[in-house]
C-alpha cells in the first residue's frame, strides 16, 4: 500500500534521524540511567530526579530500535544514513537496563520505585503497579534485544512480585508505600477524584503481560493476557456510553463521567494486539466488539478531521491536543483501516500525522514533540520537553508500529 509504506519511510527518518538523537544525548554517563528533566527552552537539569517510568521507557525505545535491526526491518546500512550503528542503540538500551536493576529497583523490599534522585538514590519510594508493569515491559524488550537471561528472569520476577503484591480478589491495585502498605493513588488520579483502581493500570498490565509472554512463552502469562482482556470487556467496557470506565472505586464502579479519548483509542490497538500475541482465537471473538465499538466512537465522535482532543468530561470536551494522544490516535486508525479496510480510517492516520508534522514536532535544532499544543496547534510553552511522563515511549512507538505495519500489514 502505497500511503503506508510513505508514512513508513517518513517513520524511519524520524525515528533514526530526530528521536533517536535526541534522547541519545540525555545519557549520563556519570550517575547512569538519562538524565530526567529538559525545560520547553531545551536546557537539561543534570540535577533532576530520575522517574523510573521514564528509565524503563527509555530503555524500552532503544531496545525496540535494536530490535528493527534484529528483526531484518531495518538493516545496518539504514543505520549508517544517520551515522548509527546497531552495536551504538544495543548499549544505550544496555545504559538504561543497567541503571534499571541497580539504582531503580528496591533489593531489599522488592519491586521498583517511584523515582530516584540524579545520582540513583531513592528519592519516592511509592511502588505503584503501573510503574512496575512498565519495568517488566522494558525488561522483556531488553532482553528480546540482548539475550541476557538475566533481564529475562528479572522481568519475570517483577511480574511474580506484581501477582502477589499488587493484585487483590477484585483486580489489580494501585499506589502502595516501599514495603507495599496502603497508601493513596495521587499519582494515577486526576479530574478532582481518588481512584482506588484506573483503567490505565490495567491497560498498561496487559501490555507488559503481552510482552513477557511474547518473549517468554510462559503459559502463566498467556492465560493473564486472556483474563485481563476479560476484565477489560466485563469491568471497564461502558458499551452503553461506548468507552472505557477510567476511574473506579475499590468495587471497579466508575466513580466520574469521564470519557478519556487517548486511552480508549490505545486500548483499542494494544488489546487487539496482544489478543493475538496471546495465540488464542477465543478472545478475538471476546474483545472484537468492544475493539470496534471503541474505535468507531472516537474516530465518529471526538476526532475533528485532523487532531484528537484529549478527553470530555461531564459532556464538555478538554480540547487541549497531548502529544501522546495525538501518536495512539494514528495507530489506533491505521489498526481500524487494516482491521476493517474502512478507507476514512486511513485518511484518519494521514491526517493526524499531518497534524503531527506540522504542529506537535517542535523543529527547533535538536528538539523533540511538544508535550501539548492547542485545538490550533500552537504549544503550550509551560510544559518540559522531558520529565517523568514525557518520554519517547507513545511517538517512538507509533514510528516502529508505522514500520512493522508496512512490512508485515498489521500492529
Amino acid at each position: 500500500m502505497e500511503q503506508l509504506r510513505h508514512m513508513s519511510e517518513w517513520a524511519t527518518d524520524h525515528l533514526l534521524g530526530k528521536l533517536y538523537p535526541f534522547w541519545k544525548n540525555l545519557r549520563d554517563d556519570e550517575n547512569g540511567g538519562f538524565y530526567g528533566y529538559v525545560s520547553y527552552d531545551l536546557k537539561t537539569d543534570t540535577q533532576a530526579f530520575k522517574g523510573c517510568i521514564l528509565m524503563s521507557r527509555i530503555t524500552w525505545f532503544f531496545s525496540n530500535i535494536f530490535l528493527l535491526y534484529k528483526e531484518g526491518l531495518l538493516d545496518r546500512d539504514k543505520f549508517g544514513e544517520y551515522g548509527i550503528t546497531p552495536e551504538e542503540v544495543l548499549d544505550l538500551a544496555r545504559h538504561g537496563y543497567r541503571f534499571i536493576t541497580e539504582k531503580c529497583i528496591d533489593r531489599e523490599n522488592g519491586g521498583i520505585f517511584w523515582s530516584v534522585d540524579c545520582k540513583g538514590n531513592p528519592e519516592d519510594t511509592t511502588k505503584h503497579t503501573y510503574n512496575q508493569a512498565f519495568c517488566v515491559y522494558a525488561l522483556s524488550s531488553y532482553f528480546d534485544a540482548s539475550g541476557d537471561m538475566d533481564a529475562l528472569e528479572a522481568a519475570i520476577d517483577m511480574a511474580e512480585l506484581i501477582e502477589a503484591k499488587c493484585r487483590d480478589d477484585k483486580g489489580y491495585l494501585e499506589a502502595q508505600s516501599r514495603e507495599f502498605g496502603p497508601e493513596e493513588n495521587d499519582k494515577l488520579s486526576e479530574n478532582g477524584v481518588m481512584a482506588d483502581r484506573t483503567m490505565n493500570t490495567l491497560l498498561h498490565v496487559f501490555e507488559a503481560y503481552t510482552e513477557l509472554y511474547r518473549v517468554s512463552g510462559s503459559p502463566y502469562y498467556q492465560n493473564r493476557i486472556a483474563a485481563l482482556a476479560d476484565d477489560f470487556v466485563v469491568q471497564i467496557y461502558e458499551p452503553e456510553l461506548h468507552r472505557l470506565g477510567v476511574f473506579f472505586n475499590d468495587e471497579f464502579e466508575t466513580i466520574i463521567d469521564l470519557h478519556s479519548f487517548g486511552h480508549d483509542i490505545e486500548a483499542a490497538w494494544l488489546i487487539e494486539k496482544g489478543c493475538r500475541i496471546s495465540g488464542y482465537d477465543f478472545l478475538a471473538e471476546k474483545t472484537d466488539p468492544m475493539i470496534k465499538d471503541l474505535t468507531e466512537t472516537i474516530f465518529s465522535k471526538a476526532f475533528d478531521g485532523r487532531s484528537l482532543p484529549a478527553e470530555s468530561e461531564n459532556g464538555i470536551v478538554n480540547e487541549r491536543r497531548d502529544w501522546w494522544v495525538q501518536a495512539e490516535a494514528v495507530l489506533g486508525f491505521l489498526n481500524g483501516y487494516l482491521r476493517e479496510e474502512r478507507e476514512e480510517y486511513l485518511d484518519g492516520a494521514i491526517h493526524e500525522l499531518d497534524f503531527i508534522k506540522e504542529h506537535v514536532f517542535d523543529k527547533r535544532n535538536g528538539s523533540e514533540w511538544f508535550y501539548r499544543v492547542d485545538k490550533g496547534g500552537d504549544p503550550d510553552t509551560s510544559e518540559a520537553m522531558v520529565e517523568e511522563w514525557k518520554c519517547p515511549y507513545h511517538n517512538g512507538r507509533m514510528c516502529m508500529e508505522l514500520i512493522r505495519a508496512n512490512a508485515t500489514g498489521m500492529l
